[in-house]
């Protein structure tokens, strides 16, 4: 996802050329690196120097009309980009996490129901946080017109795309104990709750950045911040230690 996160971090009000481009160098460079280390080139590395390689077109031949709706709705067109590949790989039975889960799993399990699971359910994980960013990024520039809000610009999308880091790293072993409770194995799956681990240290994380960058005033900053440490004080009482 870093070609992504790149463009997100660069682009801006007269920056859409420099941010296209940088990305574009990023994503091929990527696929040139995994190449040189024996890796297959995944579908969303194809579609990322794809897509990038289209934009650094526009940014280069593209009027000053069309610029300029670029670097007002580039983020949503990203977004937009992003669920209808994650989407469009289910749909055609093909999660575009397979890919890169094959790499660490023997040849022998790839048919098996569980793995297709797991991966169907990461897939789905990615579809609603690029989803959510989506639908925070299209809310903050047609109603609030302002890309670069605090919570529909940054937060929001933020919260998406690390809940879905999370449920990656979250849900294989889960769905591995479960199935194993299940054939009568004393296996205890890791609580639902642990899925949510992220979110105390989010929300202080949130409410400095808040402070930080003036988006937020003191008092809403400190309140952010101090229901944060409660939430994490409360969750390491709550939740066993592993």
């Amino acid at each position: 996802m870093s070609p992504w996160i790149l463009m997100a971090l660069i682009t801006g009000p007269g920056r859409f050329e420099e941010a296209a481009a940088a990305a574009f160098g990023l994503s091929l460079l990527l696929v040139l690196g995994g190449h040189r280390r024996g890796t297959s080139i995944k579908f969303l590395e194809a579609f990322d120097v794809t897509y990038f390689a289209a934009l650094v077109l526009l940014a280069q031949f593209g009027s000053d009309g069309v610029i300029k709706w670029l670097e007002h709705w580039g983020g949503e067109m990203t977004n937009i980009a992003l669920v209808s590949f994650a989407l469009g790989s289910i749909l055609i039975r093909q999660p575009f996490t397979l890919q890169y889960a094959k790499e660490s799993t023997p040849e022998e399990l790839w048919k098996n129901p569980l793995f297709l699971h797991i991966n169907y359910m990461i897939t789905w994980s990615w579809v609603f946080g690029f989803g959510l960013a989506a639908v925070a990024g299209f809310y903050g520039d047609a109603v609030l017109d302002d890309s670069g809000n605090f919570w529909t610009g940054w937060i929001i999308q933020l919260a998406g795309t690390i809940f879905a880091l999370s449920f990656t790293e979250f849900y294989p072993d889960y769905a591995t104990d479960r199935e194993a409770q299940k054939r009568g194995e004393d296996v205890s799956p890791k609580s639902l709750a642990r899925l949510w681990d992220w979110v105390p240290i989010f929300v202080i994380v949130t409410g400095v950045a808040g402070l930080v960058t003036d988006s937020l005033s003191t008092t809403v900053g400190i309140v952010i911040i101090v229901v944060g440490v409660a939430m994490k004080i409360a969750m390491g009482r709550l939740l066993p230690a592993n």
